[in-house]
């Protein structure tokens, strides 16, 4: 199941939200060691690259294989990767530094098969990955004062650089000059880093050693500067590649398969989408879209757009092409497959995140908002999966952050039935994080006066206090947090339907003020999570106020008549220390 594009945590914790998927978690390899060599590798190509990226560090796809990080003994290591890792392996010998016996050795990272001949991206990326990954160690290593390791692994980082740079040239066209000067100067630091290291073995005196410490810092952070500039600019040429052959293309498998390999290039990082946003890729895409002749790649091509518009770059390329034109139109347009409004409403809901500052400024998106929310209702009402359902309700939960004209435009096309309904089929909205869209639209409706008597004839209430006991099923911390924002965004709209004394009395009698108790008081009602805490105090002092009978006196005491801070502090059970 796919998590929604965009950032849908809005109203719970600004930016990252929806935990799109699960996250949009960073992307970033760190670095722990030396001040300055740490500041130093998070701004080069370690980060640039996010290679493979953050949340494929223990595994990266590319197309046709994986690359795994695998723990196996030196012999077994050796003979898998000869090819990769003979020149390594020889180096070290004849430094007379065999594979070390400490505990961290075990978790040298190698590469699972070698790149495909001829292929200078699965190049990039494999050598790139192990390149970022050893600057990463190095640093660390540094900053335990672990000379040994440290030397030891520049060595195999100068063979890494070495093998990257050579099995590029061999496999690409010709480099540019630029490209020839940023080589020299990184085979030039990785010599200069590991005569560096060897020196420092050499040396017992620790002022000494500390001022070299520095020097090695130094290094290391240059070093990843010119490895940073090196990958950058060769995965740009790659990119461009790509780009001019979509853009030329007129053969349908021939833009299938270029369009696949600029997919899996978004799925390796922001850095990325950027280069792909900034080389033409929005433009060649959206040309894709455009043409009856490639209907059947539409899915594929909008998905890659819904990754690109991940970034700001990426919004502003659709923005110059009116991508929000074409999105309205293949939405509106029956004719198209499910599966091809369902990716497109994905683009809606990446290009609407309310953590993209620059989506507040589509002035396009103003102009088709009618056709585009008409037909997402129509899409939520339709979908024959819980995913179309998701991508559908994800794109309208954004769209009610977007503009509030877009909360008038739900009521008039009685979304708040077509979404309620949906709450009791299980093949539509089947997971948390559906649930998670449609409380998040009920939320914001809900400021609406109008709202409060379509919620009550759709028997919205009881749904609501349901969704006051999402508990996550497979305790994942992904699913653990969007119920956590089920919880919180069913007590909030709770709070803004009970200025209706109709919804407060409903809500009432169906026992939400004592469900509302529960979680204040039992912090394991609501996974610890003082975001839902404050939500249900809201929700319980709109409800007493209302209906105050309801209520004990020892609630009333504890969780109304304090301040609000009183209360929190009160059911969060905070041992605050004064030492």
């Amino acid at each position: 199941m796919r998590r929604p594009p965009g950032n849908g945590e809005a109203a719970s914790k600004g930016p990252g939200g929806w935990g799109l998927w699960g996250v949009q978690e960073s992307r970033r390899l760190c670095c722990a060691g030396h001040d300055r060599c740490g500041q130093a590798l998070l701004q080069i190509g370690i980060n640039m690259m996010a290679l493979p990226g953050g949340r494929h560090l223990d595994s990266v796809t590319l197309p046709g294989q994986r690359l795994h990080l695998m723990q196996v003994d030196s012999v077994q290591r050796w003979m898998e990767d000869l090819k990769l890792m003979t020149e390594c392996e020889c180096m070290c010998v004849l430094q007379a530094k065999p594979i070390s016996l400490e505990e961290d050795a075990q978790g040298d990272l190698i590469l699972a098969g070698g790149p495909g001949p001829g292929d200078p991206l699965q190049l990039l990326l494999k050598r790139g990955w192990v390149i970022s990954t050893e600057l990463r160690r190095i640093g660390q290593k540094l900053a335990q004062d672990r000379w040994a390791r440290v030397h030891s692994m520049s060595v195999r980082l100068t063979c890494h650089a070495r093998s990257m740079v050579s099995e590029y040239s061999a496999v690409s066209r010709n480099s540019s000059k630029e490209m020839g000067q940023i080589e020299k100067l990184l085979m030039e630091k990785c010599s200069e880093l590991s005569a560096v290291t060897e020196r420092c073995l050499q040396v017992e005196n620790e002022h000494v050693l500390k001022s070299m410490k520095a020097c090695v810092s130094e290094t290391l952070s240059t070093l990843g500067q010119h490895f940073g500039q090196l990958l950058e600019l060769a995965l740009t040429r790659e990119v461009q590649a790509l780009v001019r052959k979509i853009d030329a293309s007129d053969n349908i498998y021939t833009t299938e398969s270029t369009t696949g390999n600029l997919f899996s290039l978004t799925q390796e990082g922001a850095p990325l989408c950027r280069i792909i946003a900034k080389e033409g890729g929005v433009v060649a895409l959206f040309k894709v879209c455009r043409q009856d002749s490639f209907r059947c790649l539409y899915p594929q091509a909008l998905r890659t757009l819904a990754s690109i518009c991940c970034v700001e770059e990426g919004v502003h390329q659709l923005e110059k092409v009116d991508g929000v034109l074409c999105l309205a139109d293949i939405l509106t347009d029956d004719s198209h497959s499910e599966a091809t409004r369902a990716e497109a409403a994905a683009v809606v809901a990446q290009v609407t995140s309310p953590h993209l500052p620059v989506t507040q400024h589509l002035s396009s998106f103003l102009e088709s908002m009618e056709e585009i929310v008409t037909a997402l209702v129509k899409l939520c009402q339709e979908a024959s999966s819980g995913e179309v359902f998701l991508l559908a309700s994800a794109a309208l939960a954004n769209i009610t952050f977007f503009d509030t004209m877009a909360c008038e435009m739900l009521l008039q096309l009685n979304a708040i039935r077509v979404l309620l309904e949906a709450c009791s089929d299980k093949q539509r909205v089947d997971t948390p994080y559906t649930r998670d869209q449609i409380v998040t639209i009920l939320a914001n409706m809900s400021v609406l006066e109008q709202c409060a008597s379509d919620i009550i004839q759709e028997n919205g209430v009881q749904l609501i206090m349901g969704m006051l006991s999402e508990k996550p099923r497979s305790g994942t911390p992904a699913e653990v947090a969007a119920c956590e924002r089920v919880q919180q965004k069913a007590a909030v709209t709770l709070a803004r339907l009970s200025r209706d004394p109709d919804v407060a009395r409903e809500a009432v009698r169906l026992s939400c003020m004592s469900r509302l108790i529960e979680l204040c008081r039992s912090p394991s009602e609501r996974n610890s999570s003082d975001a839902v805490l404050v939500a249900c105090l809201a929700a319980l002092r709109r409800l007493a106020g209302v209906c105050p009978e309801g209520l004990q006196d020892s609630d009333f005491q504890q969780l109304v008549q304090p301040r609000l801070v009183d209360s929190f502090l009160l059911c969060s059970n905070m041992e605050e220390s004064f030492v």
